[in-house]
């Protein structure tokens, strides 16, 4: 017997293996999957490119570990709220056009932080690269989550989220290049500079990806876009899952933000690791957030999304505090990167179909754009917070303290998450 998809058509049934659910795809599922990760990578790329110049920033600039923390910080507050104007644009006008949009306004601001002369400029270009930032997540997972099954709509969210770990380790890899090759007054801007390739996808997502059959049904039956309002989620039956999953992003990403911001410069600083020896421990912690991604999403298809987040965030929190606190050998601390980064990342897998499934067609853009993206709003303060408080109590100790805090607060509130797993996208 055939698999019913969330229209109620009959698909194929599900081929073994490991990585058989991605030959089950249809033409429309697999060209959406591929843009949807694509387009997470290239966004992780440019993201995480600031936080290797944040040493040759306050090398060449001079500023302080507090003004680089609010430059990333920024970052972070504006795609909150490019998020969830993104989100609630996608229920109005399309989750492909969004994206399209959302991925070449951060291209074009990565570009320009690369010619900024002063603080200001390159805080206000990260400041509204963050909206496209921001915004690329909203469109894209809501994008996938309605266009991919049920059955393997977690993995395939999964997948997308290890898309970060891709992406983070281009910048890693570029970073590593280039400041092998050129001065680190000039090498900064190239690495910005390299960040407008991201603007290619577009041309991609015109051609071959569609509205999802979800999307254009909700909208054929409401006689337009979607009826929901912009404060529905606010309202009940709705209030709890918005609140809750805002206090569950909040934990994931404040935690996530603390350690991926700060880890170059506390191995460079605290470690004293040269920039190529540094670059091998990234690698390992990359690696490991590429198959905690993944695994993160086969758990929450298998076992549910509920208790996969309840065991990421406990891990995660005591191979953080473990990672920055204990002073082990650097043989020991390679080998810690891939735990830290396996469950630091994996927390992320089941986020996108959880959001996708708890919010109904009409209101699924700007219920998932805002739970998503408050908790990064408020999340971005942590990496601020670890810059400033550093001064008192070391760059490792304030990364471990908000850290652990951070996913002892998702933990709470993955206890508190109703389970969704192979829910249907149906009104």
């Amino acid at each position: 017997m055939g698999e019913i998809s969330d229209t109620g058509s009959t698909v194929a049934p599900v081929t073994p293996g490991l990585l058989g659910w991605m030959r089950d795809l249809n033409g429309k599922e697999r060209s959406t999957f591929g843009a949807a990760v694509g387009g997470w990578a290239l966004d992780a790329m440019d993201v995480q490119i600031y936080s290797f110049v944040i040493p040759t920033l306050i090398s060449v600039w001079g500023i302080s570990r507090g003004q680089a923390g609010l430059v990333g910080t920024a970052a972070l507050v504006t795609s909150a709220l490019g998020g969830w104007l993104a989100g609630w644009l996608s229920d109005r006008i399309g989750r492909v056009r969004v994206l399209q949009v959302s991925i070449l306004w951060f291209a074009v601001f990565t570009l320009l932080s690369g010619l900024a002369q002063t603080y200001p400029q390159l805080f206000a270009a990260r400041a509204l690269m963050g909206l496209g930032f921001g915004g690329e997540w909203a469109a894209g997972s809501v994008l996938l989550g309605e266009t991919i099954r049920a059955s393997h709509r977690g993995k395939a969210l999964g997948f997308m989220q290890a898309g970060w770990a891709l992406g983070w380790g281009a910048a890693a890899l570029i970073y590593a290049v280039i400041y092998s090759f050129l001065p680190q007054e000039l090498a900064w801007r190239v690495l910005f500079f390299v960040g407008v390739t991201p603007a290619v996808l577009v041309f991609f997502l015109r051609r071959l990806v569609s509205e999802p059959d979800v999307y254009l049904e909700n909208k054929a039956k409401a006689g337009g876009p979607a009826k929901g309002q912009f404060l529905e989620i606010f309202k009940p039956p709705l209030l709890k899952v918005t609140l809750l999953g805002g206090l569950f992003g909040t934990g994931a990403q404040g935690g996530y933000n603390a350690v991926t911001t700060w880890l170059p410069t506390f191995l460079r600083t605290e470690r004293h690791l040269s920039v190529l020896d540094s670059s091998g421990y990234l690698a390992v912690l990359i690696a490991g957030s590429f198959f905690g991604y993944v695994t993160g999403g086969y758990l929450s298809d298998r076992l549910g999304r509920r208790v996969t987040f309840l065991v990421f965030a406990i891990c995660a929190a005591i191979v953080v505090a473990t990672y920055t606190s204990v002073p082990f050998g650097n043989t020991t601390m390679l080998v810690l990167g891939f735990p830290l980064g396996f469950f630091g990342a994996g927390v992320f897998s089941g986020m996108g179909a959880f959001y996708t499934e708890q919010f109904p067609t009409r209101v699924r853009g700007v219920g998932q754009g805002f739970s998503y993206n408050i908790g990064r709003a408020i999340g971005a303060f942590f990496p601020a917070m670890v810059g400033f408080l550093s001064g008192r109590m070391g760059l490792g100790l304030a990364i471990g303290v908000f850290a652990f805090s951070a996913y002892s607060l998702m933990a709470i509130a993955a206890f508190m998450l109703p389970e969704t797993k192979g829910k249907a996208l149906t009104e």
